[in-house]
């Protein structure tokens, strides 16, 4: 991509580093992840435009799910099975953290590059709106698309983004 940022340079990137860090957002996030086939890196993105006063439809968020949709279930599953997989050892291998490790940055490029994808896709979308307003309601599209997102992750990860500053 000539001119552009790379994604690890990208205000998504960071944004995306920062909000996942705060107190319980990661054990939400991946709670999601697990129980609704949630995509933590197009949740971020729908936080990290609400945080930029974007809010998004819902048809929006099929057009961003089915632009990463062949990356992560070719690329990001795959590595995240392996190093989970991983995590007790395969067969008469023992664990090796090492090993796992390599795989777990395999697995954090591979989300970067999918954030890259995403912001790409992203950067039209969303109907200006305030920041608070916009973050429920690109969660509220992403349920609509998804069927359902359990209560309790998703309003720890509402309650830390009301509490950040942009």
């Amino acid at each position: 991509m000539t001119g552009a940022p790379e994604a690890s340079d990208s205000a998504f990137w960071r944004f995306s580093l920062r909000f996942y860090a705060l107190p319980d957002v990661a054990p939400a996030c991946l709670t999601l992840q697990d129980e609704a086939n949630v995509d933590v890196n197009l949740l971020l993105l729908l936080l990290f435009l609400a945080d930029n006063g974007r809010a998004v439809t819902r048809d929006d968020v099929t057009r961003l799910d089915a632009a990463i949709a062949p990356w992560r279930a070719e690329v990001v599953e795959p590595l995240r099975g392996l190093r989970r997989r991983l995590k007790t050892g395969v067969g008469e291998f023992p664990p090796n953290e090492g090993f796992r490790n390599l795989v777990k940055k395999l697995e954090l490029e591979a989300e970067r590059l999918e954030q890259g994808r995403l912001e790409k896709a992203a950067s039209n979308l969303g109907k200006p709106t305030d920041r608070l307003a916009a973050a429920p309601a690109n969660l509220a599209a992403y349920e609509a698309h998804l069927g359902s997102l359990s209560k309790a992750p998703k309003e720890v990860i509402l309650a830390a983004f009301s509490g950040q500053t942009s």
